[in-house]
């Protein structure tokens, strides 16, 4: 039984019987290599959560209604390899629930698993990376579930679309396709990228989320601020497009590390995730 409903929503809004949309935390910070603090991301995101309206006015929906469950927690940190092995496991069990799965870190590592259990489902998946780094390293640091080989088993496997990136090492090259990564400094001010990328999204996509793809400015908050990122409504544009032309079948959104009174990037990190799920739900109304 979790002490906290998302949002402080009604008890009929967050049981799990009665929720299309299920919210599994993994507070895992276990790979960070400079400034740590994702552990803490979860309680900073549900106490912004708790004081944001939950009223959506481009959709014109309460997606709270379609129902949002909180899972308890996966706290597996004895070690990169269970910590993956247990996301992984749970990932691949949550599927067959057939609901709407999401997920908050913790860092980037949190989402190999993840993102393995959801390839196997669905073999023509496209994985959609929003990151300031690409994370293609074979293995970092003695392992190959550090948060720099983030998305380095997807690249070998599924459809690996990467966006705002402008941070990598030589070693990743041979993993990257170019013709599919839409670096930061290429996009600035420009709008045709956007339908160039959706070009190159197949059907089914999952969306990993690195805050960091934010520039620092609007969300200092995360273990690497690189410069030179992202904008918020940037970003909520290619989602929207992505929603709406795409069959979205889940997501995670990562590597929130809170400064102690700065409450703003834990709110904007809310509002991407309530705004996503207004995307995928205002079909169904409420």
């Amino acid at each position: 039984m979790n002490e906290r409903n998302f949002g402080g929503i009604d008890d009929q809004y967050a049981a799990f019987k009665n929720s299309k949309i299920l919210l599994q935390s993994i507070p895992y910070d276990g790979t960070s290599t400079w400034g740590k603090g994702a552990d803490k991301g979860w309680e900073a995101f549900l106490d912004a959560c708790e004081n944001m309206e939950l009223y959506d006015i481009e959709t014109e929906t309460e997606v709270y209604k379609q129902g949002i469950h909180i899972l308890p927690a996966i706290t597996e940190d004895s070690s990169p390899e269970a910590m993956f092995s247990a996301v992984y496991t749970s990932t691949k069990e949550l599927l067959k629930t057939e609901k709407f799965l999401t997920f908050f870190g913790g860092e980037h590592s949190i989402s190999i698993g993840i993102i393995k259990a959801f390839y196997e489902k669905y073999p023509d998946i496209t994985i959609l990376q929003f990151d300031a780094h690409s994370d293609l390293r074979p293995s970092y640091n003695g392992t190959t579930y550090n948060h720099a080989c983030a998305l380095h088993d997807a690249s070998l496997h599924s459809n690996l679309i990467q966006i705002g990136i402008r941070s990598m090492d030589i070693v990743e090259i041979p993993f990257m396709n170019k013709e599919k990564c839409y670096f930061a400094h290429e996009i600035f001010n420009q709008t045709n990228w956007m339908q160039d990328a959706l070009r190159q999204i197949t059907d089914d996509v999952y969306i990993t989320i690195d805050l960091d793809v934010f520039d620092p400015s609007i969300m200092p908050s995360t273990g690497t601020p690189e410069p030179g990122g992202m904008y918020y409504n940037q970003v909520l544009d290619m989602l929207k497009l992505v929603f709406s032309e795409r069959n979205v079948v889940g997501f995670d959104i990562n590597e929130l590390a809170p400064i102690e009174g700065f409450k703003a990037p834990n709110f904007m990190a809310a509002k991407l995730y309530y705004q996503m799920l207004s995307l995928k739900f205002h079909q169904y109304g409420n």
